[in-house]
């Protein structure tokens, strides 16, 4: 009598682990997903082993069996046929065995001890930090901010120094500016310090001093009772009495005789209009109208007038005004009493 039970397959998965199957029969239609209920499963016989229930269109296939053990698997590596009655054991394959398998088979060094904190992946770390042994990420993080801000710094320092650089192009500049300025200011005046000169000496060539052979005396504005405005008003040449006078600049006599105070007096009225007064003199050579030229003889040094020696009194009045230093004035004409 031919058994309606499938033929039973048997195959042992890595690790020795041995799975049981069913093959399907060929007078059986096609397989439902079998449910498994307290009330559709009967008591095991035998290690492994599961009875076909005849009725109830079950599902007899190896797949489901696989399904139920994996199922089994899953609540705890323990499988219950039917509730009251003893577990099924079920072995599960060595894990350590499987990853050894995998790990060489994508050539991954398997040296490595167990739990060592070896990273799986160097993904995201710098080469620098590779070759320090860096794994970690925060330290990384931490290196490349560390050189961002060195980074940052450094330009800073840069730009400090390019400012200073600057500030020290743009000063020296000003100072070869300002160094420049004095020199042509310097040459500038010299220019005309030249340019006076040769202007003097020409002037010198039409005045002259007015007497020779003399020593300065009395000066312009020396204070004393001697003189009624408190105060000398002009330039005294003292000298021997009959010493020559010379007209200093050509002009006009326009006074010529007795002045009180200034004794005998000759005016010299000047083309520009300053007047050039000769006093105390002991004799007058020119009369008034007359012309005269640089150098030409007006009279003699005397003591006539309110004196206390023989001298010739010089006053200069500009445009016939009050009197001012003959001192400066003579100066100004490229002459030094």
């Amino acid at each position: 009598m031919a058994s309606n039970r499938p033929a039973e397959s048997t195959s042992f998965a890595p690790g020795g682990t041995q799975t049981i199957g069913f093959a399907p029969r060929p007078d059986e239609g096609p397989w439902e997903e079998w449910n498994p209920t307290e009330d559709s499963v009967r008591p095991v016989r035998g290690r492994h082993r599961v009875t076909r229930q005849r009725g109830g269109g079950l599902a007899r296939s190896s797949t489901v069996l696989g399904v139920g053990v994996m199922a089994a698997v899953g609540a705890g590596g323990m499988a219950t046929a039917q509730t009251g009655k003893p577990p099924v054991s079920i072995s599960l394959p060595d894990l350590s065995s499987v990853t050894h398998s995998a790990k060489e088979l994508i050539g991954e060094d398997t040296s490595a001890p167990e739990g060592s904190a070896t990273a799986l992946s160097d993904a995201g770390v710098s080469t620098t930090d590779a070759a320090a042994g860096t794994k970690d990420a925060g330290e990384a993080l931490r290196s490349r901010i560390m050189q961002q801000a060195e980074s940052q710094q450094d330009r800073i320092a840069a730009a400090a120094t390019q400012a200073a650089q600057d500030a020290a192009t743009k000063k020296a500049a000003a100072a070869a500016a300002k160094a420049q300025d004095t020199a042509e200011k310097a040459v500038a005046a010299e220019v005309k310090k030249k340019a006076e000169a040769a202007r003097l000496a020409e002037l010198a060539k039409q005045f002259t001093l007015p007497t020779s052979s003399y020593t300065l005396t009395s000066r312009f504005g020396d204070a004393g009772a001697m003189w009624s405005s408190g105060y000398h008003t002009g330039l005294d040449f003292a000298a021997p009495t009959g010493t020559l006078i010379k007209a200093i600049h050509s002009g006009t006599v326009t006074q010529a005789g007795w002045a009180g105070s200034y004794g005998y007096r000759t005016v010299l009225t000047l083309d520009d209009g300053t007047e050039l007064w000769f006093c105390h003199q002991s004799s007058i050579s020119v009369s008034v109208g007359q012309k005269v030229s640089t150098g030409d003889v007006i009279g003699r040094v005397g003591a006539t007038g309110n004196v206390t020696g023989p001298h010739l009194h010089l006053e200069v009045h500009p445009g016939g005004g009050s009197a001012i230093d003959p001192m400066a004035w003579l100066q100004s004409k490229g002459l030094n009493p």
